[in-house]
């Protein structure tokens, strides 16, 4: 079961491309300025099951999917269960945010499953005074957008880079 706040079906801000955002309650980063510091709450939400998850997912085609909150991280065991259904049923790419930097989760073997089930981490807690609106698919500078399979592969952060994006 996920402690679910709510499931945003058709965004384009949690990623690229039309998504199905699920997010997530609880998140003990409590950044100052968070966005959505309604889903601090670690019993906040409503418990759903994955295959709940997934009857909205597989309903559109052509969304790929963002694990949001909140922060799935504190959930790690459940989204990595959604994570594995949706490898499995679908070829859908699965973004996540996380407060967490990449590096203290790969020092975290309950969150590193879920990480190596993700395709991009957005990474870093939302610090207030590094805000920057014109930021793509995050808040503040020092939040990164990682390709987490080149990560893992090289052993080092890799910066994701849009494909649609017409730099190089």
């Amino acid at each position: 079961m996920i402690r679910l706040l709510d499931i945003v079906e058709d965004t384009m801000v949690d990623g690229p491309g039309l998504r199905t955002s699920i997010y997530c309650a609880g998140c003990d980063h409590r950044c100052p300025g968070c966005h959505n510091p309604q889903s601090w709450e670690m019993q906040g939400g409503h418990e759903v099951s994955v295959e709940e998850i997934m009857a909205v997912i597989e309903a559109d085609p052509f969304a790929n999917v963002t694990f949001s909150g909140g922060d799935p991280m504190f959930q790690p065991e459940a989204f990595s269960e959604l994570a594995e259904t949706i490898r499995s049923r679908t070829t859908k790419d699965i973004w996540c945010y996380t407060g967490f930097t990449f590096e203290a989760l790969l020092q975290m073997p309950r969150q590193r499953r879920l990480l190596q089930l993700c395709d991009v981490l957005v990474d870093g807690p939302y610090v207030e005074r590094l805000r920057d609106p014109d930021l793509l698919f995050r808040g503040s500078t020092n939040q990164r957008i990682i390709d987490v399979a080149a990560s893992l592969q090289q052993g080092q952060v890799v910066l994701w880079h849009d494909p649609m994006s017409m730099a190089s």
